[in-house]
């Protein structure tokens, strides 16, 4: 053991000079003060285990460390040599302790700082080449605008399941019910996102299956009845507005694409038109509403090709095919097919450009006698991603441009059987007036495409 030492009054450590060697001065009972060359001083318990001495640093320099404290702490070293232990295996347990403890703190901190609008944020950015621009526009002003102002604070790791049902009642009690299970489904991809990217165990959305009222069920209008498709077929053909208009709703018709790939069709889209049986139209990947890493084949038919050939002369010379009135450098207006079925007669309960697709496919199925799984990869309802792509190429093309053709030949039929009425025509841009008085027509709404 050390020699034994009084105890010093403060002023004796205070007032304790560097010289040319480190040197201790002795309180007693193995505590020291260690005065260093440069001046620093610090504390030491020295002691003895096994019949080997050892010395121990108290943390903290002098004076930061008073000789009160340092006392303190060296009491509490002898009280564990007293019981057998080595102070110093103490510290080191101690020292690992702290660090464990610093690193929860880290974490915690870290997730503290791990907010839902963050992560949603963080989510919504490194996945946006998956979704078209509109479309992801979209889910992000819908998290802005019904579930940030609520969750968007609250760190994700203690969001729980109850505290994502608030805001979407909310948004059911106003009646938008198709739109809160779509935002549900939207924080359920963020959770997901963060339980990969570690920062919560579970999604806390995936138990709230069957929360939320389920949405009225709603259908894009579509004709489905034969005679019916043909009155509109006449009615676009005797349409007298733009030769624009008339030819992207008879496209569409033929094609049954989208009306967003529709509208934003371009001529450099369109490959072997001069062939028939080869020609298609290949919509890029990135303009689908799954975005794909190919583009989306529709074979054309030959009525098509003449369309698109009669219209070339007018807009060829641009970027769109059916570009919009004011500029060549924009495509046509979301609302211009509507508009114009409208202008025909035909009432949004009625008919809708997207309705062409229901109504495609019901007619290829009902009369045609096409099987649906050709149909719903026509219609862009497959699945997505490469599996999509080489179930496209390689199962059903022969089918799929057997079934454009037959549809185009089809319409033809339908549009030349004779008929009793039919709807007139917009005739000088500003003016409709029914002048067959036609009977109310039998309609039905198909499921949406």
């Amino acid at each position: 053991m050390p020699k034994l030492a009084t105890p010093k009054a403060p002023l004796v450590f205070a007032n304790a000079k560097p010289k040319d060697r480190p040197y201790i001065i002795p309180d007693g009972k193995g505590l020291c003060l260690l005065v260093t060359p440069e001046g620093s001083k610090r504390w030491i318990f020295r002691y003895r285990v096994g019949g080997k001495e050892k010395k121990l640093g108290i943390r903290g320099g002098y004076p930061g460390v008073s000789l009160k404290a340092a006392r303190e702490e060296a009491d509490r070293f002898r009280a564990v040599l007293s019981q057998g232990e080595d102070p110093g295996a103490l510290r080191r347990m101690e020292k690992v302790d702290d660090a464990r403890k610093e690193e929860i703190e880290r974490k915690e901190q870290v997730l503290a700082a791990e907010t839902f609008e963050r992560v949603a944020q963080e989510w919504h950015a490194r996945t946006a080449d998956q979704r078209v621009p509109g479309y992801n526009a979209s889910v992000l002003v819908r998290l802005e605008q019904n579930i940030f102002p609520w969750l968007g604070k609250k760190p994700v790791s203690e969001i729980q399941p109850t505290d994502v049902l608030e805001p979407l009642f909310k948004v059911q009690e106003r009646g938008a019910r198709e739109t809160a299970h779509r935002i549900l489904s939207i924080c359920g991809q963020v959770f997901r996102y963060a339980v990969a990217t570690g920062r919560i165990p579970s999604d806390p959305s995936r138990d709230l299956r069957g929360a939320l009222a389920r949405p009225k069920e709603t259908h894009f209008a579509a004709l489905t009845r034969p005679e019916d498709v043909a009155g509109l077929l006449r009615a676009v053909e005797a349409y007298r507005g733009a030769p624009e208009t008339r030819t992207a709703l008879m496209l569409g018709i033929l094609t049954f694409v989208r009306p967003g790939n529709l509208r934003t069709a371009e001529w450099s889209e369109f490959q072997n038109l001069e062939d028939p049986m080869r020609a298609e139209w290949r919509i890029p990947g990135e303009k689908m509403k799954v975005k794909t890493p190919r583009p989306f084949v529709v074979p054309l038919a030959p009525q098509a090709v003449k369309l698109l050939e009669y219209l070339r002369p007018l807009t060829g010379v641009g970027r769109y095919v059916f570009p919009s009135v004011r500029t060549q450098e924009r495509p046509m207006s979301n609302m211009t097919v509507l508009a114009a079925l409208q202008r025909m007669g035909y009432a949004s309960d009625e008919m809708t450009g997207h309705g062409v697709r229901a109504m495609a496919r019901t007619l290829c199925h009902e009369v045609l006698g096409f099987a649906p799984e050709v149909l719903e990869e026509q219609l862009a309802h497959g699945k997505s991603g490469p599996l999509r792509d080489a179930y496209d190429r390689t199962q059903h093309m022969p089918e799929r441009r057997r079934l454009m053709r037959e549809w185009a030949d089809y319409l033809d039929k339908l549009k030349a059987q004779p008929t009793a009425a039919s709807r007139s025509a917009y005739s000088d841009g500003s003016d409709f007036a029914d002048t067959t008085a036609a009977p109310v027509r039998r309609l039905r709404l198909a499921r949406h495409a």
